[in-house]
């Protein structure tokens, strides 16, 4: 059927196209021609990047379809106990002082001993969490008493129950289902209940709405200072919640849902230390407490205001094009003479002839030459002629403002001095005698753009310390979530960065199933495997769509703490990302790229009837083949790119301002992966690419600089530029070979030192000891020797007393 539809939209095609007018004819087969070669046959993609996607969906992505059977089976449990206390009477007719009651009701359920009654009231317990759907009619009435349910078990404390309860379950977990050949849905009941309740509330009680009371806003705001404490089991949820990662990755506790772990992971970290639209602001205020000079833009309003542009040509597109432009110039000759000849007798026509080849020239031209939108309308306007009296208007500027370290400024002072003058005076960089003017003009211009970060301001107050750890006093350390969070998990920090980095690799859509790898899939395969068709392909997007949700958490993850922990300090952020470089994460997260990324932004795993809450509202429409196949109309899948845009981040932050680093990139070729993403018309995404690109442009050499100019303009429009930096020649000194084991193990031993100055209390240094001055005091002390020590004490008399002369009078003196 698809077939003989395509047949007869060509065929209509092709009649439209003999009807048109020659001229119009033309110009509609150049468009095609274009849409072909791919300069508008990606439409813009519709995303606005945020800290999460719409409440609704992030509640559906917690469950899996699989589960589906059990929204009944928590209603079951609710009912039984609800109707055994009230007969007669529903939820949502009750007043507040009876939903209370019953509440507090069902938490005394969950100390009894019995497994199988504690299940039963943790599963009504996550019925209250889910919205009493059984008394809805609508979507949003599911969601009012959803929110309504979760603020009244927060306030009765159901949340420190269910945590103490979670930890028992861990204890015992780890024994449980270790031995079984294979793990399904059943093994982690237990968990993904009382999981799922913890999620809903943390989901529900983050998301602030207009409508919420002053008092709910109040518990949101002691739920969030408490989350992050070490209140619950003396230490913070998130440290627990690491904890049950890595027993899962070291095969202690298989059968732990991880997809669930993993989001309700990202979840608390986003509510306890906050979003990236708090990250700016927390950078503004730290800013403005250490008297530097306030931001030049909002980058977060920058990023949203850009425009996407074109994808770079393919090597197909280049070779055919080559091909048609020397067609073009084999037409062209036969042509002349009958031109000529036509100018003589009609000079406007020809005027319009030579148009009309130009524009043929122009739109057969290849990508690289063709310029970017934002090239084409913004940077380099077509000349209008304008009357004397108007004014003209200049294109638009850059969206960045240009940033220059102090670094930059004393390399350029150095070489300027070197240069000009013989010497050098080091870190002076006000010193301008003997320079001539322009190179005055240039270092005003410099030092109008110099940008201190908040990095280089802790960099330098961390030497200090180190200089003078006595002078210097104590560091005031400010226990904030993010500090209290990185003392959490500072002990086993390199352990949590190689399990996330391994089911994110096990989660990756490029990874192949190996018998060593960990199975991620324990909490969505079902007890009986599927036998129709049908069956079989639900699973398929269930397990695609699960696979999705793990790598979108693991990504927001590990770029909250990275961003957090450098606003926090410089080397808190230093130590995680070394430990994701030495874990291979740079390779990995190249690898996860080196796929057709269209295919996996546009992928249509879910199933939009099957998900909560609109499956238990809604009559479920018969499933069949095709509506799985064709999936949902979106343009594109949110979560994915969203992935794809934190990965890249990720990507950026690691290798920031580290040559060693740049150079793995070059090292694992990563300029065709990265260039391939540029397809995405996405400019968010597209300027993630782009910065990584430019870091290594210098090192890819002058032949990929030459045929790849589409993707340098697009660099120079889009990324900030860093005068003096000599990204797009590889003339400086950075492109040199470089001792790259050297500068990773200096930042090592800052790092090393930063956390036993900070965190090490008991390794502190022995010389800034209190020294015993008292003779008799320090004769006195015993000391125990060791035990070879004091069998040959005899021996050690005559050797080291006995047979060596003292000079008593040195000694006096």
């Amino acid at each position: 059927m698809e077939a003989v539809g395509l047949c007869a939209n060509n065929k209509q095609k092709q009649n439209q196209n003999q009807m048109l007018p020659n001229k119009m004819r033309g110009e509609f087969t150049r468009n095609q021609r274009k849409d072909s070669e791919g300069f508008s046959e990606a439409p813009d993609l519709e995303f606005e990047y945020s800290d999460a996607d719409k409440w609704t969906v992030e509640l559906s992505e917690l469950y899996s379809y699989t589960e589906g059977p059990e929204f009944l089976l928590n209603r079951k449990c609710f009912e039984e106990d609800f109707h055994t206390h009230m007969p007669d009477q529903k939820w949502t007719e009750l007043d507040v002082v009876q939903h209370r009651a019953h509440a507090m009701r069902l938490l005394d359920g969950l100390d009894v001993i019995g497994r199988e009654r504690r299940l039963k009231v943790a599963r009504a317990i996550l019925y209250m969490a889910q919205g009493t759907f059984g008394e809805c009619s609508s979507e949003l009435e599911v969601q009012h008493w959803m929110r309504y349910n979760v603020f009244l078990l927060l306030d009765v404390g159901a949340f420190t129950a269910l945590v103490e309860l979670l930890n028992m379950e861990i204890d015992a977990a780890c024994s449980s289902a270790v031995r079984k050949p294979a793990i399904s849905l059943a093994d982690s009941t237990d968990l993904r209940v009382l999981l799922n309740i913890m999620y809903q509330m943390v989901e529900t009680i983050q998301r602030e709405e207009p409508t919420d009371t002053p008092e709910w806003r109040t518990i949101r705001e002691t739920f969030k200072s408490e989350l992050g404490s070490p209140l619950y089991n003396h230490e913070p949820v998130s440290v627990m919640l690491f904890g049950m990662v890595t027993k899962f990755c070291s095969g202690h506790a298989p059968h732990f849902p991880m997809k669930k772990v993993l989001l309700l992971l990202w979840k608390s970290i986003l509510f306890t230390l906050g979003g990236f639209e708090q990250l700016q602001c927390c950078k503004v205020s730290k800013r403005v407490a250490l008297g530097l000079p306030p931001l030049q833009e909002d980058s977060i309003r920058v990023v949203r205001s850009m425009r996407a542009a074109s994808p770079p040509a393919s090597a197909s597109d280049l070779i055919e094009q080559q091909q048609r432009r020397a067609r073009r110039e084999h037409k062209g000759l036969i042509k002349q003479d009958n031109l000529d000849a036509f100018n003589e007798k009609d000079p406007y026509k020809a005027d319009d002839a030579r148009e009309d080849e130009e524009e043929n020239d122009d739109n057969d031209n290849s990508l690289e030459a063709e310029p970017f939108p934002m090239e084409r309308d913004e940077v380099m306007p077509p000349p209008i002629p304008h009357p004397p009296s108007e004014r003209v208007c200049f294109p638009k500027g850059l969206p960045w403002a240009p940033k220059v370290r102090e670094k930059d400024i004393e390399n350029f002072l150095e070489s300027s001095r070197s240069k000009f003058i013989g010497y050098t005076l080091g870190s002076d960089t006000d010193t301008v005698v003997g320079l001539p003017r322009p190179i005055h003009e240039s270092i005003r211009t410099l030092k109008q753009h110099k940008y201190v970060s908040i990095a280089e301001v802790q960099i330098a107050k961390e030497e200090e310390y180190q200089k003078t750890p006595l002078s210097g006093g104590e560091e005031e350390l400010e226990l904030c979530a993010t500090e209290l969070l990185y003392q959490g998990i500072l002990p086993s920090l390199p352990q949590y960065m190689i399990a996330l980095l391994k089911i994110l690799l096990a989660a990756a859509p490029t990874s192949k199933a190996k018998t060593d790898s960990i199975n991620i899939l324990a909490d969505v395969l079902p007890e009986e495997m599927p036998t129709t068709v049908l069956q079989s392909m639900k699973l398929g997007v269930d397990v695609n769509r699960h696979k999705e949700i793990i790598v979108k958490a693991i990504s927001a993850i590990l770029l909250l703490l990275l961003k957090h922990f450098k606003l926090n300090h410089v080397y808190q952020f230093e130590y995680m990302a070394q430990h994701l470089v030495f874990a291979n994460c740079i390779p990995l997260i190249l690898k996860f790229f080196n796929q057709n990324i269209m295919s996996y932004i546009t992928a249509k795993n879910s199933i939009s009837a099957l998900d909560f809450p609109h499956s238990v509202i809604h009559e479920l429409p018969e499933l069949t083949a095709e509506s799985l196949e064709a999936g949902d109309n979106n343009q594109f899948c949110w979560r994915n790119l969203f992935s794809c845009i934190n990965l890249l981040r990720i990507l950026n932050k690691l290798t920031k301002w580290k040559h060693s680093r740049t150079m793995m990139l070059v090292v694992f070729k990563s300029a065709p992966i990265l260039k391939r993403a540029l397809k995405v018309k996405q400019a968010m995404m597209q300027l993630y690419v782009l910065k990584l690109l430019k870091v290594q442009t210098k090192y890819l050499g002058r032949q990929w600089r030459k045929s790849n100019m589409k993707t340098m303009s697009a660099i120079y429009q889009k990324v900030r530029h860093r005068l003096n930096d000599d990204w797009a020649y590889g003339n400086d000194l950075d492109a040199r070979p470089w001792d790259f084991q050297a500068e990773e193990c200096a930042l090592r031993a800052n790092i090393e030192r930063f956390n036993s100055r900070r965190y090490d209390k008991n390794q502190s240094n022995p010389e800034f000891l209190p020294v015993d001055n008292c003779l008799q005091s320090v004769l006195g002390q015993r000391i125990d020797l060791p035990e070879d020590f004091q069998m040959n004490y005899d021996l050690w008399l005559e050797r080291e007393v006995f047979s060596k002369p003292i000079s008593w009078e040195e000694l006096l003196q």
